[in-house]
């Protein structure tokens, strides 16, 4: 594909939430057209930061944004509005015009097909499951077909099929594409540049090739900087010994220890700023609440077969380090069945008395957004200790800073780091896990499994990751398809 003129670029772009703390430090990165560009850097590095910007939703504190005259931008964001959650499947796409086309009920058909959903237009957007939800965002942002489209980690929640779907209509749009994702497969097959900003300089730098090429060269060059950083620390520790014998002689010697102090001033001064690799959380237990036998009974659960809701009878127990997988496609029920089993809503589904559950929701609406990172955790004790609270925090990468922050301010990565850790301070007997890997960066991922497969309470979960799911021994399987098509 022909790359043509440059449609984005940031000149000394600077922005934060903070003006003490810069989110952004002066970023310089330009786009070209037609081009298929991976933003990439750690959990709260500012690449949602970057699209609202582009978008209009945030302005430069200093600095330049350029965009090629009427060029247009779609994005498809992470999660649902919840201002759009009681509109129509009709309602919510009309939104993404000025002007209502005559023919968008066929435009809205032609997009859901596009991205593997089939469902009524008259159907409330709050009724879809989140992986539903997750394709009426990319169909809501492709629909408009813009010059300039912008995904905000558009594989959380789509099941294989849907990614297939989305993967092969990204390496055919014709127009230019930036991705915030974590999926790295999913990024390799399209990616032809990468764009990384780092959390710690809070620059942007850009690179050329394939996800996986870059994240070598990104690993080279980091080993590169600290080999020669070593070398001039050597150097740096020997001029100062030298100094120090110097500086008690005479005459030449002393003005030749000046000379040294110069040149280690310089030295120091010169040192290759070592990008610092993304920090991965180090090893937790989630702590079992201690009750015995029968955590959960199931004897009968609903599910959702073309939009007709169904009873299904079941026999499943669920006790001490059982683990329970519930599988399905996005729509059949699977978070609605998760939803009454954390608030025991559902006679068929019994939680055994005084039990406490830790639940993981997908789009993280069970935390108040309102409060502060800090109160969340609070929440959730039993017995109240701030030096204990923020010891947690700080294993899963909440500085003090973060946890001053209200909730709805952090990133999508840092709410998921925030449920675990509200989990190690909450000790329930049984977790309840919808798609846990969500938003959460991929250096994380291994350690959170070994917590999950070494947690001695009860255990049932929704996820489509495969290879995490792999890292976990899986106790029985709930297949809600085989369900629906079983008779009563």
């Amino acid at each position: 594909m022909d790359h043509g003129n440059v449609i984005i670029r940031f000149s000394g772009v600077k922005f934060g939430y903070d003006e003490e703390k810069p989110l952004l430090d002066e970023v310089d990165f330009s786009v070209r057209e037609n081009s298929k560009i991976t933003l990439m850097g750690q959990n709260g590095a500012g690449k949602s930061t970057i699209f609202k910007i582009l978008t209009g939703k945030l302005k430069p504190q200093a600095g330049e944004v350029h965009v090629k005259k009427d060029a247009t931008i779609a994005l498809a964001e992470q999660v649902m509005a919840r201002e759009h959650l009681e509109n129509t499947v009709r309602e919510f796409f009309a939104k993404a015009f000025k002007e209502v086309p005559y023919n968008l009920d066929g435009s809205i058909r032609t997009y859901l097909e596009m991205v593997n959903l089939d469902t009524s237009l008259d159907k409330k957007v709050k009724e879809h499951s989140g992986g539903q939800q997750a394709r009426l965002l990319l169909a809501y942002a492709l629909i408009q077909e813009p010059d300039i489209l912008l995904l905000d980690e558009p594989t959380n929640n789509l099941d294989k099929e849907g990614v297939e779907h989305l993967t092969s209509f990204l390496i055919m749009y014709p127009k230019t594409v930036l991705v915030i994702s974590h999926d790295a497969d999913f990024l390799n097959l399209f990616t032809e540049g990468v764009l990384h900003l780092d959390v710690f300089t809070r620059k942007m730098e850009q690179y050329v090739g394939n996800y996986f090429d870059v994240v070598e060269e990104l690993a080279a060059r980091l080993e590169r900087e600290r080999m020669q950083n070593a070398r001039m620390l050597k150097e740096i520790q020997d001029r100062k010994e030298k100094i120090n014998f110097f500086a008690n002689k005479g005459g030449k010697m002393r003005r030749l220890a000046s000379k040294l102090r110069d040149q280690v001033v310089d030295a120091e001064e010169n040192m290759v700023e070592v990008r610092r690799e993304d920090r991965t959380i180090r090893d937790f237990v989630i702590p079992c609440q201690d009750i015995p036998g029968t955590l959960l009974t199931m004897k009968e659960i609903s599910l959702f077969k073309k939009g007709e809701c169904l009873r299904r009878a079941v026999d499943i127990e669920v006790r001490k380090r059982f683990v329970l997988r519930i599988t399905g496609s996005n729509g059949i029920g699977k978070s609605t069945l998760l939803k009454t089993i954390a608030q025991n809503m559902d006679p068929g589904c019994v939680l055994a008395e005084g039990l406490s559950v830790g639940y993981y929701r997908q789009d993280f609406s069970g935390l108040d957004f309102e409060a502060t990172a800090y109160e969340s955790l609070a929440e959730v004790m039993t017995i109240e200790s701030n030096e204990k609270l923020r010891a947690v925090a700080s294993e899963f990468l909440l500085t003090s800073d973060l946890l001053k922050n209200k909730v709805g301010s952090l990133s999508e990565g840092q709410k998921g780091l925030l449920c675990f850790a509200r989990f190690v301070l909450q000790s329930p007997g049984l977790l309840v896990l919808d798609e846990p890997t969500n938003h959460i960066n991929f250096r994380h991922l291994p350690v959170i499994a070994r917590a999950i497969g070494q947690y001695k309470g009860g255990l049932v979960m929704v996820s489509h990751a495969e290879d995490f799911i792999g890292q976990i021994k899986i106790d029985e399987t709930l297949d809600l398809e085989f369900l629906a098509d079983k008779s009563k």
